[in-house]
């Protein structure tokens, strides 16, 4: 939004009464006792939805997809000669496997675990094993907030977002598109986002998706920031490569790919699949096909450069067979994801998926019902990359303000749930048991008193409150309360330090490259 909307929305800080002083105190305390963790390590078991049987069975299925029918990638000599010298069979732009080749080729050198540094070394994630990176939402046009409605996204709100993700401790990455600046021309917004990532966070953010041209400019910025040695033997970004299911991989996604392959940055091979319109309308047979693209496109960065940082990624949900719209928090997609977990695990490489996605056009029940369901799947299901974590509206459509506060909340109720329980001695508390005895209570007692502010989780979006005092404070909903906290966090954000030079170096850098090219909208 711009400054004079942005100064128009903030809260007043000074005021005493629930629309003001109050809610800032109540929402610092839920904030003080936060510990900011670059990213979780799961102590909690993942669920295996598939049995060994099934898992063998899915498996055997992807390799007969990819030997007998294939998969198109784009009319690319590079590609399709490297597919050519590992032994596949390639027709055209079609080219088909032998069983266990693609299998055999990530297997032999790809990763399991690998780090995506940050600006800021403290935000650094660790990809992979036991751990799960919490990621903003990615590429909606619109945005929406309380205050203005649904309108079309601008650099300022994409600016504003980041800050507010910077702000956000249970995040722990600052993204990609978190929405779309619609008023820069289309060809120069990558150049734009990725100098409001770097300068507005210090998280690790995504490179420029589409197009071998924009990730380009993505890698000689990143090497404006840390240095050509340090991006070449390090990964600083992270990117999806979404294959145009059924079975294709276009242009835009095999240039970008390549770049950030051969540049030794993450690439999650990703097929973007709607059941009964992408992919069968059936669980068994849609997780056929995604293992088989996410195995032919998984191979592709290993023959480009092995070593190479992969993921195997899944984005799968159902359409709804009345209307043909995408549909979220199904349990075909919480079934879709948890095998996907499985046999990313047996693959050997760090697995990719999404979280907190909904069809609602609004904050509402329906769209924390769908992003609750699917946060918790994929957390379950072992996920060490989760994409939309907030923020999620409209199919994707939109990035919400306030979703992305509740979302946030949410996220935070995860990560404690993660950390499993605490079997310590002090955690088992038998001595304040003993002390306190039958028929008393634990209110007072040491134990209660040493732990009273970590003890359990604080929202800061929920209202625990009597009637009474709900009312005194004025009868705010949950997405009303989020309308403040996100104000809120643009008020107390401050901008992370970033060496002057490397800022100035970097600005010349997207002027050079903008002034170098015409507008273009399309």
């Amino acid at each position: 939004m711009s400054g004079d909307n942005q100064k128009q929305l903030q809260p007043d800080r000074g005021k005493r009464s629930g629309k003001g002083g109050r809610f800032a105190r109540q929402q610092k305390r839920a904030q003080s006792v936060v510990a900011r963790m670059p990213y979780i390590h799961r102590k909690i078991a993942t669920y295996d939805i598939l049995s060994e049987e099934g898992l063998c069975l899915i498996e055997a299925n992807a390799d007969q997809i990819l030997k007998e029918v294939g998969m198109d990638f784009t009319d690319d000599p590079e590609i399709l000669d490297l597919f050519k010298a590992a032994g596949a069979d390639v027709d055209g732009t079609r080219v088909r496997f032998e069983p266990g080749l693609p299998r055999q080729i990530v297997q032999a050198t790809a990763p399991s675990q690998y780090i995506q540094h940050a600006r800021n070394p403290e935000n650094n994630v660790v990809v992979g094993g036991s751990n799960t990176v919490l990621c903003p939402s990615f590429g909606p046009p619109f945005i929406h907030n309380l205050d203005e409605g649904r309108r079309y996204g601008k650099l300022s709100d994409f600016h504003d977002l980041v800050k507010i993700h910077h702000m956000i401790p249970w995040l722990h990455h600052s993204g990609g598109v978190v929405c779309e600046p619609t008023d820069v021309p289309v060809n120069k917004r990558h150049l734009d986002m990725l100098l409001g990532h770097f300068r507005y966070s210090d998280r690790g953010c995504f490179g420029a998706l589409i197009g071998q041209e924009r990730a380009e400019d993505s890698v000689a910025m990143a090497k404006i920031l840390f240095g050509d040695d340090f991006v070449d033997k390090n990964c600083v970004f992270y990117s999806v490569a979404n294959t145009n299911a059924p079975l294709v991989l276009d242009v835009a996604m095999s240039g970008a790919l390549k770049t950030y392959a051969k540049n030794n940055q993450a690439v999650a091979c990703t097929p973007w699949t709607l059941a009964g319109a992408m992919s069968p309308c059936t669980v068994a047979g849609t997780l056929a096909q995604v293992l088989a693209e996410a195995l032919a496109v998984c191979a592709l960065t290993q023959l480009i450069r092995p070593g190479a940082p992969c993921l195997m990624g899944s984005f799968a949900t159902a359409i709804s067979m009345q209307s043909g719209a995408p549909t979220f928090g199904n349990p075909e997609g919480g079934k879709m994801v948890l095998a996907a977990g499985q046999l990313a695990r047996r693959l050997g490489v760090p697995f990719h998926t999404v979280g907190a996605l909904s069809a609602s056009k609004l904050p509402d029940g329906q769209s924390q019902q769908e992003a609750t369901y699917g946060l918790l799947m994929s957390v379950l299901a072992g996920a060490n990359f989760i994409n939309h974590a907030t923020g999620w509206l409209e199919g994707g459509l939109v990035t919400g303000y306030e979703k992305t506060m509740l979302d946030a909340d949410l996220c935070g109720k995860l990560i404690d749930f993660a950390q499993g329980i605490d079997l310590s001695t002090e955690a088992q508390a038998m001595e304040a048991i003993f002390e306190v005895g039958p028929g008393s209570h634990f209110l007072s007692n040491q134990h209660t008193l040493n732990h009273f502010e970590t003890a359990f989780y604080r929202s800061n979006v929920a209202d625990n409150n009597s009637y009474e005092q709900w009312f005194a404070d004025g009868e705010l909903d949950a997405a009303q309360r989020a309308n403040k906290l996100w104000k809120m966090h643009l008020v107390d954000y401050e901008e992370p330090k970033l060496d002057a030079a490397k800022l100035e170096e970097l600005e010349a850098y997207v002027a050079q490259r903008k002034a170098s090219m015409p507008d273009m909208n399309y």
